[in-house]
């Protein structure tokens, strides 16, 4: 492959772990105009329904962890596909939850599972790619995996206004297993026997502890952590605000969630296109900026106006704008320093992307005070420390 684009017997693969990496944004996007009707399910706060997500984060950073060395010492295929099948087998138990308590339990699981998705697809990007042919293939991956959330919320809000909430997970369920087939056929192993690494526990600590030490990688991964989890925030809070603050029905709020994550695409495919004359740390340094000065205008939104729902929506397009840029191009240039360890370095980089978003997330939840100021506020302050890891690149 060069760099003048994505060569076409790229197509399949891309489509696959695009589909793999959608496993996230459909288990954390697909339930939002679901919040309330949990909440009165459940007989239950809207904290703790929000939980039911912060679990799910927390799960996503513990998994990966253990998921990423698993994926360098017995290849990727075969923790991928236990990771699948659990996805299916507890989207299935969250359904049928007796209760709040046991539907967090499950999106604990649930995301155990699923994480190895996003592990092992990227460690198998690194496997394939170089840098800025790396960050193409994430801006790609980005674009499958960016119509969940356009349609994930949508799908939800019909089944919340027709159905029953259980569906949702139902639905999940099946896409997993699904998938499972999908992979099973049609995804080949992209890490040869002569190249796992047959580490014991000692070793993966060490090599954790490694990149640790390495602070281009410490920094580009802060980075995409800090600015992934403004994005968290945002869906942790976003339900709330625009169906309980604004008073949306969960079906228009599906459509202004949809076409935030719009947004997110654009960003993503201008930016490929963008990395066929300009570095990504370079495309990356300006969507930061534009990011910071977005996230300071969505405050003073916030506490002047808040009710003008039309200025607070357009400033949340550009956030999710620069978040295409940022993402690929963090990821991108955090994997680049990987040489024999693309699973370890996957796992942590997302260890910390969803342990800050639990952070964020639970930050949302504990502040909230049925306004947009507190979203918005851990937003600035994020989105200030993002700017400030990619400075350290330096």
């Amino acid at each position: 492959m060069t760099n003048q684009g994505i060569n076409r017997s790229h197509f399949r693969l891309v489509l696959i772990l695009g589909s793999l990496t959608a496993f996230a944004p459909l288990a954390i996007d697909m339930y939002l105009p679901a919040f309330p009707s949990i909440a009165t399910h459940f007989g239950t706060s809207a904290g703790s329904v929000q939980a039911t997500l912060a679990a799910y984060f927390i799960g996503m950073a513990l998994g990966q962890s253990i998921i990423g060395p698993l994926a360098d010492r017995y290849g990727r295929l075969p923790p991928l596909m236990i990771g699948i099948l659990a996805f299916a087998a507890a989207s299935a138990g969250v359904a049928y939850a007796p209760s709040i308590e046991w539907m967090t339990a499950m999106r604990f699981v649930q995301a155990f599972g699923g994480c190895a998705g996003i592990v092992i697809s990227r460690a198998m990007v690194r496997d394939l790619f170089n840098e800025n042919e790396s960050a193409q293939i994430y801006s790609l991956l980005m674009l499958v995996m960016g119509a969940a959330p356009i349609l994930a919320p949508l799908l939800g809000g019909f089944y919340v206004a027709h159905f029953d909430w259980s569906y949702i997970f139902l639905t999940m369920s099946g896409f997993a297993f699904l998938i499972s087939i999908v992979v099973w056929k049609g995804l080949g192993e992209t890490l040869p026997a002569n190249k796992r690494v047959k580490r014991n526990l000692v070793s993966v600590l060490r090599n954790y502890l490694a990149l640790f030490g390495d602070r281009p990688y410490v920094a580009f991964t802060l980075a995409n952590g800090f600015i992934s989890a403004s994005m968290f925030a945002y869906i942790t809070g976003s339900s709330f605000i625009f169906i309980g603050h604004f008073g949306l029905e969960p079906e228009q709020f599906a459509y202004v969630f949809g076409a935030n994550a719009f947004c997110f695409i654009v960003g993503a495919q201008v930016n490929a296109r963008l990395l066929r004359h300009f570095s990504g740390r370079r495309i990356m340094a300006v969507a930061m900026t534009v990011h910071l000065a977005g996230a300071f205008a969505l405050l003073i939104v916030s506490q002047f106006a808040p009710q003008a729902i039309v200025p607070f929506t357009a400033t949340l397009f550009v956030l999710l704008t620069c978040g295409g840029f940022i993402g690929a191009n963090a990821v991108a240039a955090a994997m680049s320093r990987a040489s024999n360890n693309a699973g370890v370095a996957a796992a942590l980089n997302g260890v910390v992307q969803f342990g800050m978003a639990a952070g964020a997330g639970a930050m949302v939840g504990l502040l909230n005070n049925g306004t947009a100021i507190p979203m918005a506020t851990v937003i600035v302050g994020l989105s200030v420390a993002g700017t400030a890891a990619r400075l350290a690149a330096r």
